[in-house]
């Protein structure tokens, strides 16, 4: 006897339809599986005849051929468990059920309760897409389910709940959306004594998304300053909050039970990260922590000790907002509209350049240090910011710094003017201006034309560092809610854009 189940299938960010075909025939008892599974897959049939075993059905003794179709598309991960046990019942006749606008998700255990899969978002968004109303999954995954409208999602703790409510004799309560609202952060700047520039420029940071980089000696804050940066970014819109969830998703790391995100990501991996781990791989490939932070904060501590191989991966991803992965299988492209802050020491001892102690490096050893941030990564960090040891006056004192609340509020205020600025063509923020639109969102006063003119002889800047001094202006004028570019503003850009010609460019000690 014949019988299908709608499922799905996931491939980088796309979700495809996949229907579970399920024959059970006379001859010889055995049971083929094709349609091009992975191992996992593979295994599906050992889970299923245990979960049916312990939920009180028979497994057929029968010939058994299992088709996922289309069979020109590699599925993967344990999630067809539920679909292929529903098909396998519906086959020999132990339920009866119209099944025809329903899709089934989920893993099974050998005892036959449901264990949770990833990418359930991305399919359920497909899954609407095709006109089904019903979806069945795993009660870990119901509210993540359940964020869409027209679609009923159904909790599954265990197989025996499953059938009675198929059958119609105890039915299943729809699941409601569930939302990680957004609370309190709990780093706060007030806690930071000092440091006034440095938050002035990771205010302009956040209310433009331009990439940062943060130089300083060992204890002055730079990683303090980088934690409490999500503080005051501004608040997630809709459309951000399901991108982000969906790349989660299919990442596995969403919180359990956890439904839309509504807090801006933070990822701060480790220096021992690889290339991969940063933009993403796999046989099929994964999201890596650049797509994880999409819409977020991806932190680098301590810079220079991050391998060569794993920097020059964030160069092209920073410039387009994707990051793109080719394999045999084919292409798949991430999102990785991604804050890219970076902090580093000036030095393996940390103190070149400090004022009061002295550096106990050679100048080769700085030198090498240096070196291992290229200058063109250099050059894709928009803000430069030099973060001093703070002065003893300032560490002792009791009055707190200026709340995150309140520097939120300004930088909400100048992502509003950027969201009507560029309402319809696609730009999120002053720093997705594209090169040919510079013009456009960055017109300059003769003041303003000469002041650049200047400051692009004197410190020899490249085109691209221009472009992102304009990017910076405009923010800086948009938080002082001005319409146009004024010279102050064009000078606080350059004044972020002039710290590797002290480091980087230096005459180092002989």
């Amino acid at each position: 006897m014949f019988a299908k189940i709608h499922s799905m299938g996931l491939y980088g960010m796309e979700a495809f339809p996949v229907e579970v075909e399920v024959d059970v025939s006379k001859g010889l008892p055995g049971f083929d599986l094709v349609g091009l599974p992975d191992t996992a897959v593979k295994e599906a049939k050992d889970r299923v005849r245990a979960a049916l075993k312990n939920s009180g059905f028979s497994f057929p003794i029968n010939r058994i051929t299992v088709n996922l179709a289309p069979a020109d598309k590699r599925k993967e991960g344990p999630l067809y468990d539920l679909p292929l046990l529903v098909a396998l019942l519906l086959s020999t006749g132990q339920i009866q059920a119209d099944l025809d606008d329903a899709m089934f998700l989920g893993e099974l255990s050998l005892s036959g309760e449901t264990r949770p899969i990833r990418g359930v978002l991305p399919m359920a968004i497909e899954a609407r897409k095709m006109g089904l109303r019903r979806l069945f999954l795993p009660v870990e995954n119901a509210e993540e389910g359940a964020i869409l409208e027209d679609l009923e999602v159904y909790p599954v703790a265990s197989v025996p709940q499953l059938i009675q409510h198929l059958c119609g004799n105890a039915s299943i309560s729809p699941a409601h959306p569930g939302f990680s609202r957004p609370t309190a952060f709990p780093l706060d700047f007030a806690d930071v004594r000092g440091q006034s520039e440095v938050k002035r420029a990771l205010e302009i940071a956040a209310a433009g998304g331009h990439n940062v980089i943060l130089i300083g000696p060992p204890g002055s804050g730079k990683s303090m300053l980088a934690k409490r940066l999500p503080s005051i970014l501004p608040d997630m819109t809709p459309e951000e909050s399901m991108e982000a969830t969906q790349i989660h998703s299919i990442a596995g790391c969403l919180a359990k039970g956890s439904g839309l995100l509504k807090t801006r990501p933070f990822r701060a991996p480790h220096h021992t990260v690889s290339p991969a781990g940063l933009s993403g791989g796999g046989s099929l490939p994964r999201p890596g922590e650049l797509s994880l932070a999409h819409h977020g904060v991806l932190f680098l501590d301590e810079l220079p000790e991050f391998t060569r191989s794993s920097m020059e991966v964030l160069r092209q991803p920073m410039e387009d907002g994707t990051v793109t992965i080719s394999r045999v299988q084919g292409t798949i492209t991430y999102p990785c509209s991604t804050m890219l802050v970076a902090a580093m020491n000036p030095c393996p001892c940390g103190y070149f350049g400090h004022p009061a102690k002295p550096c106990t490096c050679s100048s080769g050893a700085v030198s090498r240090y240096l070196s291992r941030v290229s200058g063109p990564l250099l050059d894709r960090l928009d803000l430069h910011i030099e973060v001093p040891a703070v002065p003893f006056d300032e560490l002792s004192s009791a009055r707190p710094g200026e709340p995150s609340a309140q520097i939120q509020q300004r930088v909400n205020a100048a992502r509003e003017i950027q969201n009507r600025r560029f309402a319809g063509t696609g730009i999120a923020c002053n720093a997705r201006i594209p090169a040919s639109r510079l013009a456009e969102y960055c017109p300059l006063s003769e003041p303003v034309h000469r002041l650049l003119k200047e400051s692009f002889d004197r410190l020899g800047l490249s085109a691209r560092a221009y472009d992102r001094i304009l990017k910076v202006a405009r923010t800086i004028a948009d938080l002082e809610g001005s319409p146009d570019i004024l010279p102050r503003h064009a000078a606080e850009a350059v004044q972020y854009r002039s710290l590797d010609r002290k480091y980087w460019l230096r005459e180092l000690p002989k």
